[in-house]
């Protein structure tokens, strides 16, 4: 099973990038589906994105695509969400997230292994 840590979050003006990097640790990384999810304050963990194992697919929550992009690069063992024209609704917790899965599922329910989250703060 792997252990994953997130870095790259910060504060950002309304239509700023940030790219989040989920470093995990263990030779099974590649078989794991990655997944980002994030919580705002005082609201429910949301689904924001998922790549499946070895980078096949990938899906994007309606409220954030064309704006993000989840990749994922097996050598480094790293999954990334590249986030653009970011949006002061996108302010929350992100946290990455994986299971040993082909296709793994938009519910946070189904991920097994997640990561401490970093704080993205969107503010004039």
């Amino acid at each position: 099973q792997v252990q994953l840590e997130e870095s790259g979050g910060g504060l950002v003006q309304p239509g700023g990038s940030l790219r989040l990097s989920c470093v995990g640790s263990g030779r099974s990384f590649r078989e794991h589906t990655m997944g980002w999810f994030r919580q705002a304050a005082g609201k429910e963990r949301e689904f924001v994105a998922r790549i499946t194992r070895y980078g096949r697919n990938r899906y994007h929550a309606a409220s954030v695509r064309g704006r993000f992009t989840i990749s994922r690069d097996d050598a480094r063992n790293t999954a990334y969400l590249q986030m653009n024209s970011l949006k002061v609704e996108d302010t929350a917790n992100y946290f990455c997230a994986a299971v040993d899965s082909r296709y793994g599922s938009d519910n946070a329910k189904d991920f097994d292994t997640w990561g401490q989250g970093t704080q993205v703060t969107v503010t004039a």
